[in-house]
């Protein structure tokens, strides 16, 4: 049985699988494994925020709705919380019932679509902050065994979006829940320059917690599409990292080239170098690159995942013929 997804992937595009389930409670998915009825290849399937489909699907596609945020531990003499948040919860109401509850740390990360569940998968960050700097620990079900298993922050092996879920386990576990380690008193982090710039223009030296994501929010959707109005997977590509060489070569051809100094080399801004090749608000077909973010490639209105793919392979040859450096996607391709 085939089931169209275009309603469930925030690119908009057309989407279909041989069996499509919906699952919201732990006793549906635990009877779903122990009797083998997930036929292989499966996918996992969140707010969708971040896929790209451009086939058919020849599996299934498990669509995670459970639902429940609840504090497991407070210390009165400490200042952490662990707090155990459902997959299926969108991330952005997670953010904001935490921050109504005094639980902090999370607020740069407001505004992110997807759900819970998928954070740690990618390792979702904005704004100086990522998802790892405030994840406890995952919980999660073996698609072969059936057996839970907990991973600790360490044990998920993190990195620029990126962890052992989206690597070496891909397609093993099922995440159910995430628990994550906020904290009671409000200290924000401020660093980012786009925030701190956008702070100074509201005349704000010292935000509450709404405040900052308030701020947030407005700095994103100034500069983002939101899914509801224009399809999109956000962020297409990700920053590149370059050596230190490589780095002072373009530096010297292009003074302006944005770039942050990190362990191993450079870090260049994806976004420039999409912008320099001359992609930004340029379209190919019936999706484009986003005018106002060169980062974000977007459905200008009944395009295909293959347009789309097309796209990003003819602004990732233009960025390599220019710069000798090769972007990596993002988004991940179905």
């Amino acid at each position: 049985m085939s089931s169209n997804m275009e309603i469930y992937n925030t690119f908009g595009l057309p989407a279909t699988a041989d069996r499509y389930l919906v699952v919201r409670d732990e006793s549906q998915l635990r009877t779903l494994l122990s009797t083998n009825q997930i036929n292989h290849p499966y996918l996992i399937l969140g707010g969708g925020s971040n896929m790209v489909f451009t086939k058919h699907f020849p599996g299934t596609i498990i669509h995670l709705e459970n639902k429940g945020i609840c504090l497991l531990e407070e210390s009165p003499s400490q200042d952490d919380v662990l707090v155990e948040a459902a997959a299926g919860e969108v991330w952005d109401d997670f953010v904001h019932y935490c921050i109504a509850h005094g639980w902090y740390g999370a607020e740069n990360l407001v505004a992110i679509p997807g759900t819970v569940g998928a954070a740690p998968v990618q390792n979702v960050g904005a704004y100086g902050v990522e998802a790892k700097n405030v994840i406890y620990s995952v919980r999660a079900f073996d698609i072969f065994t059936g057996q839970e298993r907990i991973f600790t922050n360490a044990e998920c092996q993190f990195a620029y979006r990126n962890s052992i879920f989206k690597g070496t386990l891909r397609n093993h576990f099922i995440i159910w829940s995430v628990v994550f380690r906020l904290h009671k008193v409000f200290a924000p982090d401020l660093q980012y320059k786009a925030l701190s710039d956008a702070l100074q223009s509201a005349c704000i030296k010292n935000p509450t917690p709404q405040q900052l994501a308030d701020i947030i929010t407005e700095v994103r959707w100034r500069k983002l599409p939101r899914p509801e109005q224009m399809g999109s997977a956000g962020s297409f590509f990700k920053n590149p990292v370059v050596s230190v060489e490589h780095y002072e070569r373009l530096k010297s051809l292009y003074p302006d080239i944005v770039a942050y100094s990190v362990s191993d080399g450079y870090k260049l801004a994806a976004g420039w170098l999409i912008e320099k090749a001359g992609w930004k608000g340029r379209d190919m077909g019936r999706c484009g690159v986003y005018e106002k973010q060169a980062l974000v490639l977007v459905n200008r209105g009944g395009c295909s995942g293959s347009e789309v793919l097309a796209l990003a392979d003819a602004v990732t040859d233009d960025v390599q013929k220019l710069f000798g450096v090769i972007l990596e996607k993002e988004a991940i391709i179905i």
